[in-house]
């Protein structure tokens, strides 16, 4: 049976995108999947320092047009897009930890990481805010202050930088990362058809 690794952080947008679109290509591959929770600044630091100095230059047409292409990818997706808001760019250490935290029950992962994606990418809510995470937890039945103390516990601090330094050494440099058998690389919710191929193959 195919094999996807997911890497993934949730202040991407395009990674909402991926996240949502690949469910699909998942269910027709019949493939397995492993939810990855990583810290993408930590692969941009190390090997993407570029994604910095685009982002000092917002008025450039390639930041212009990937705005306005992601957008497009969200009315194709019909996924309700808010974004950028007041909160952009997140910072993600917080949701992260709280991802990595839940990171051995891969189905809580996943329904986690679907309200966490609705709650900044859809109702523009800040996930860097503990309160705004632990409503999240709570809205699929967690115990959201539980959560937030475990998110700062070392092991899981540890767990969430040995992800971040795994995605880099498989050649990532962005979110999301996914990895087909642990061989083939793809980046990005427009390589899913690739992504698919490489399942069903």
């Amino acid at each position: 049976m195919a094999q996807l690794t997911f890497f993934y952080d949730l202040s991407s947008p395009w990674t909402y995108l991926a996240f949502n679109n690949v469910q699909e290509v998942i269910a027709e591959t019949q493939a397995t999947v492993s939810w990855r929770p990583f810290l993408v600044g930590g692969v941009f630091n190390a090997v993407n320092q570029s994604v910095y100095a685009a982002r000092s230059n917002p008025k450039d047409p390639k930041v212009i047009h990937n705005f306005t292409w992601l957008h497009e990818w969200a009315r194709l997706a019909n996924l309700p897009l808010d974004f950028p808001t007041e909160h952009h760019p997140v910072k993600s250490v917080l949701p992260m930890r709280m991802c990595c935290a839940l990171e051995d029950d891969q189905e809580i992962l996943k329904v986690f990481t679907q309200a966490a994606f609705d709650a900044y990418f859809a109702d523009g809510r800040n996930i860097d805010d503990p309160l705004v995470m632990a409503d999240v937890a709570k809205s699929i039945g967690l115990d959201g202050e539980a959560l937030l103390s475990r998110a700062v516990e070392p092991a899981i601090k540890d767990r969430l930088r040995a992800n971040t330094e795994e995605a880099i050494a498989k050649g990532a440099y962005g979110s999301p990362t996914m990895i087909v058998n642990d061989t083939k690389l793809y980046f990005g919710n427009d390589q899913l058809p690739l992504v698919h191929q490489a399942l069903a193959g």
